[in-house]
């Protein structure tokens, strides 16, 4: 992979992007170019083709960062009368409560363990106490953590009772299989900066046409309005407010090395091969992962801090910074933790190198990560 002089982003986005990414970034587009628009005209069949949508789907582009993208999903696919199952164990659950809190739209927290996963049978059982429940807002892959939700599961139950579902897909797609034909859904919402490798400022919904024909009138804002703003592109080609055009164009760029790789597959074996080479690294040093393997996505990995009574993350982080990594700060609210991704244009020896510069920080600072007596590895 190449890395240049800039570090590495071991983070769940941004993240690392290639060369390819970062050169298609040097042109400047004018927002009424017939290039340009044919550009995102392209994005958004291949990011529908990703997950055999096929044309009963739409994808509608959105500026801004994914989670202005989930904000439009819930605001236009929610009717304002409806009522949001949010099955909640991390920080990115949290905020889809959040989300639906302001936007006025009732929701019924499901609470998780931060260490388990939402089922299909938590979902149907939830669904089944209370029929007034119109969508079901679930994240994929909660990077609070990084433990993944059994999405098809979930997907099956909403679809055996006729319940709208919402997938915060943000740190999966592309990486993670999702199929419409075995995991149904009304509306899906991703971004540019997560496994699709390209840089952060724009965010996606891929939705069902009908689905999308119902949004009409429901949105709580103009810029977010995911109707008009796929009536607009129908009909002009054009994106109805100022378009991120170096980020569709690096965009553009890295779902076309993304289908050279291989496409979906590729991308989780990679992936994959990364997160294996991590946790067995540094629990050779000796740090505790916070999941069983067996829930563990291949994304984000959360470690348990060091035992060692001197730590404190700053320094820790610093220190990695200056190797040339960049982590993650913990998400938790009950433990000392700290996350590194293995998501990006990176690959298994890259996540080698990570875990020698993990081990050359504690031995510069003096910590170790092993607890005295305990175990380092946890049992799948």
């Amino acid at each position: 992979m190449i890395r240049g002089n800039d570090p590495i982003l071991l983070t769940p986005g941004p993240l690392t992007t290639s060369l390819a990414t970062k050169q298609a970034m040097l042109r400047d587009w004018g927002s009424w170019d017939a290039a340009f628009n044919r550009i995102t005209a392209s994005l958004c069949r291949d990011l529908v083709d990703i997950v055999g949508g096929g044309d009963e789907f739409a994808c509608v582009p959105l500026q801004g960062s994914g989670t202005f993208a989930v904000e439009a999903a819930i605001g236009n696919v929610v009717p304002r009368a409806g009522k949001v199952l949010v099955p909640n164990n991390g920080a990115y659950c949290a905020r889809i409560l959040k989300i639906c809190k302001v936007l006025g739209r009732a929701a019924v927290e499901l609470p998780v363990p931060e260490d388990q996963p939402a089922t299909g049978a938590l979902i149907a059982a939830a669904l089944d106490a209370d029929p007034s429940i119109t969508h079901v807002a679930q994240v994929h892959c909660e990077t609070g953590a990084g433990v993944l939700n059994d999405l098809a599961g979930i997907a099956q139950a909403c679809a055996a009772r006729g319940t709208g579902l919402i997938i915060d897909a943000m740190s999966s797609f592309g990486a993670l299989p999702i199929d419409v034909t075995r995991t149904p859904f009304d509306a899906l919402v991703a971004a540019s900066g997560k496994c699709l490798e390209g840089a952060p400022g724009m965010g996606f919904v891929i939705l069902r046409k009908r689905v999308l024909d119902a949004c009409a009138g429901n949105a709580h804002s103009l810029a977010m309005d995911l109707h008009d703003q796929y009536v607009y592109m129908q009909k002009t080609t054009q994106w109805r407010f100022t378009p991120p055009t170096h980020v569709v164009a690096a965009l553009r760029a890295a779902v076309d090395q993304f289908k050279d790789e291989g496409g979906q597959p590729a991308r989780l074996a990679r992936y994959t091969d990364n997160c294996r080479a991590l946790i067995d690294g540094m629990r050779a040093l000796g740090f505790r992962t916070y999941l069983p393997d067996a829930v563990q996505a291949p994304i984000i990995v959360t470690f348990h801090a060091p035992a060692d009574p001197a730590y404190q993350f700053k320094p820790f982080y610093e220190a990695a910074r200056d190797r040339g990594y960049i982590l993650y700060p913990g998400k938790l609210t009950q433990l000392e933790t700290f996350r590194v991704g293995c998501i990006g244009a990176v690959d298994a020896n890259e996540m080698r190198n990570v875990v020698g510069a993990v081990a050359q920080v504690l031995a510069d600072l003096g910590w170790s990560a092993r607890p005295a007596g305990a175990d380092s590895r946890r049992a799948a």
